[in-house]
């Protein structure tokens, strides 16, 4: 019994010894993310200040995601010039959200079919809010659907917007973009300067060199993995119809440029 007694004290000794606490990797204040993957290095020398301002609405699964790239949006441009809300319908609620979504000088980019390219904006009537959404396509979509107020709002595109620099992510089609790629795209052409796409696409490239130096791989978006019998699962009605939209998409951009 004794004998009992002592081993039942050796383990409740052993219960009572606290656990080394995990070891935490230093995070940039700046960035929030780890020290050795941090990309601040690669942001602008100054935060850039364009005339129009960026509104993210965006799906709260996007802030659990590791590598995002809005956060490069957020830091790389001015204070006031990145605007984020989290949610899953919108407003929610906010009247300073409401305000934006409801002014005259407000923009969704969004490819409806009512969608006109952003070129065909008249520059004279800005600066602009341009309005995202920052999300996987099906969580975009969902928040497009649940928010009535986006659906009266003037919707733009982008018509040539090329290939995807965040190569180690797949994309569903050959000419999707990031948020940040997006933003960046529709600032350049706005506020009618190059800089944004020289100065802000700086920090992708120093996270996908960062994820490809420790083992990641680049990635061909779904569309060509798809058109050269590589993609290892069944395609989806959802899926299907996205890549039909891109080839109609493709088809039209052709016959754009030879009318050029």
């Amino acid at each position: 019994m004794n004998d009992l007694y002592a081993e039942s004290d050796v383990w409740a000794d052993l219960a009572n010894i606290p656990a080394d606490p995990p070891k935490m990797r230093e995070i940039c204040c700046n960035c929030k993310r780890p020290v050795p993957v941090c990309w601040c290095s690669a942001l602008p020398p100054k935060p850039l200040v364009p005339k129009s301002r960026v509104i993210l609405l965006q799906h709260p699964a996007e802030e659990k995601r590791a590598l995002r790239t809005a956060p490069m949006l957020s830091v790389g441009l001015a204070l006031g010039k990145c605007l984020i809300y989290k949610g899953k319908k919108f407003p929610k609620f906010d009247s300073e959200l409401e305000a934006i979504l409801s002014a005259k000088n407000s923009v969704l980019l969004y490819p409806s079919v009512n969608s006109i390219p952003i070129e065909q904006l008249d520059l004279s009537e800005g600066p602009y809010n341009l309005i995202l959404l920052d999300g996987t396509w099906p969580q975009a979509k969902a928040i497009y659907t649940s928010s009535s107020i986006l659906h009266g709002m003037r919707q733009v595109k982008l018509i040539s917007s090329g290939n995807s620099s965040y190569i180690i992510r797949t994309q569903p089609t050959d000419g999707c973009l990031s948020t940040l790629e997006t933003a960046i795209e529709a600032l350049s052409i706005l506020e009618q300067d190059n800089c944004y796409r020289q100065q802000l696409l700086q920090p992708l490239h120093a996270l996908c060199q960062f994820q490809l130096e420790k083992g990641a791989v680049t990635h061909q978006s779904k569309e060509f993995l798809i058109k050269h019998n590589q993609y290892p699962k069944l395609i989806g009605r959802r899926l299907n119809k996205l890549l039909r939209n891109a080839d109609h998409l493709k088809d039209h951009r052709d016959e754009s440029e030879e009318k050029q």
